[in-house]
């Protein structure tokens, strides 16, 4: 009995797009990862004064003063003093007496054996005063990461996997190159734009590979970020309100004051983009995929009827998706909607509150870009898959 042999060579060639443009995404991945990470100078100087945030495990419960407060459902307040061993750094195997303080909104009591995370502030004379930073929460997190990984491997498979792939690739691209060009003054519409068009291309390709399914759903992606981005634009002037007026945007602004270049004004609708690109992405790959099987079972089918098809698989889909987008908004913010709530604002002080602004141009935005990139994604399906009789 003769073995098949898989056909490398072949399925090379026959992937030799995919392979191009995954190349050339690495090159550029590679190029702006140089550029936003130049290699530093050694310091040779020393800090008089420092601080540093190490592991440690706690040996010893030497007093303790914390009570349950009815208040705030029986939260604790006070605060303990402590022998911790440090697990970490340049102290590592060290003992130091540290202080934890408790309080409703931040610290918990802990028990002798409990993993923490502790600051140890070096200060110019050597001495070193120890505090408990909060509960070493690596471990549990890494867990929780691992078992959302085994899960989308384990359902998904191969397909899960690459998804896996394409989700680090996503956020590293966010966190190493966004982030770090921002910084250095970059402005902050157009990179963020293009750095999540970049993330939506290098997904598509590493996850379908090059055809025409997929150059129509990475098309559709790149037309439904814009429509969210114009409609931002639109919006955040009429309501006269930019990322100057963020909740969080306080320490940045500091930042800026001393000397980094990143611009404020463009957040909100920075964040309205990367906000839209994973639903339009869903989108995009659902309508493209559906019409690719519905001109594969129905080759007769014209570009009208295939831009039907895609309409009416789009209008299933919105109603959910923008709910998906409207409710996240709405649950990031819950907190604050229930304390708006419980004041009993009167309804013209609540619309015109910063807050309200916020949420509405993120949200309605990010919509809208959803929404219109069903119609353009049917469109480029039925103009491509028209006279196509390939395979995808």
């Amino acid at each position: 009995m003769k073995l098949q042999t898989p056909d490398i060579r072949g399925s090379l060639r026959k992937n030799r797009g995919a392979l191009v443009v995954l190349l050339l995404a690495a090159v550029i991945f590679i190029g702006f990862y140089i550029y936003t990470h130049p290699s530093a100078p050694e310091n040779t100087a020393t800090a008089e004064e420092y601080a540093e945030y190490e592991s440690g495990v706690v040996q010893e419960i030497l007093s303790d003063s914390c009570e349950p407060d009815p208040t705030a459902e029986n939260a604790y307040r006070g605060s303990q003093s402590l022998l911790v061993e440090i697990t970490s750094g340049q102290y590592k195997g060290t003992t130091h007496l540290t202080s934890n303080a408790v309080g409703p909104l931040f610290g918990e009591p802990v028990q002798v054996g409990d993993h923490i995370t502790v600051i140890l502030s070096t200060y110019a004379d050597g001495t070193i005063q120890s505090t408990v930073y909060e509960y070493d929460r690596s471990t549990p997190i890494y867990l929780l990461i691992g078992l959302f990984f085994l899960t989308t491997i384990l359902v998904g498979g191969k397909t899960g996997f690459k998804s896996i792939l394409g989700l680090v690739f996503t956020v590293g691209v966010l966190l190493t190159l966004l982030i770090p060009l921002l910084l250095k003054g970059w402005p902050t519409i157009p990179t963020t734009f293009l750095m999540c068009g970049y993330v939506a291309i290098v997904s598509f390709v590493f996850l379908g590979g090059l055809n025409r399914k997929i150059i129509c759903a990475a098309l559709g992606t790149i037309a439904g970020m814009a429509m969210a981005m114009i409609f931002g634009l639109i919006a955040q002037k009429i309501t006269h309100i930019d990322g100057l007026r963020i909740s969080d945007v306080e320490a940045l602004l500091q930042l800026r004051q001393t000397g980094t270049p990143i611009g404020l004004r463009g957040l909100l609708v920075a964040g309205i983009i990367i906000s839209a690109l994973g639903a339009v992405m869903d989108v995009a790959m659902s309508i493209s995929s559906a019409l690719w099987e519905v001109k594969t079972v129905n080759p007769a089918l014209g570009r009208k009827e295939l831009w039907k098809s895609g309409m009416n698989i789009g209008r299933d889909m919105v109603g959910t998706m923008t709910n998906t987008l409207i409710l996240a908004f709405l649950g990031s913010g819950f907190t604050l909607i229930i304390y708006l709530y419980s004041l009993n604002l009167p309804f013209h002080e609540l619309m015109s509150s910063a807050y309200m602004g916020l949420e509405v141009v993120s949200g309605v935005a990010s919509a809208i870009g959803v929404i219109l990139s069903v119609p353009v994604t049917a469109v480029l399906c039925a103009v491509c898959f028209c006279h196509c009789k390939k395979s995808a």
